[in-house]
């Protein structure tokens, strides 16, 4: 017997927050909302800091320089 598998797409290609939640586009058009607790640089830097960011490994994760903190699709998926 066979298993067919359904790839989804892991690639960001938008980031945005509110004061409670980072906020992750996905090329297919699914939105991911996670608590901004979950990333405590995040939650501690400024506006201009968190929004601040560049996508990486073609939107496989999402890097923020002046926070040295990176952050994998993938894994806000599980």
């Amino acid at each position: 017997m066979s298993t067919l598998t359904i790839n989804k797409s892991t690639s960001a290609i938008e980031v945005w927050f509110t004061d409670l939640k980072m906020f992750v586009r996905l090329d297919d058009g699914r939105e991911i909302a996670v608590p901004i607790d979950w990333f405590p640089r995040l939650r501690d830097a400024s506006e201009n800091d968190r929004n601040n960011w560049r996508l990486i490994g073609g939107g496989e994760g999402i890097h923020w320089e002046d926070l040295d903190e990176d952050i994998l699709v993938e894994g806000l998926l599980h």
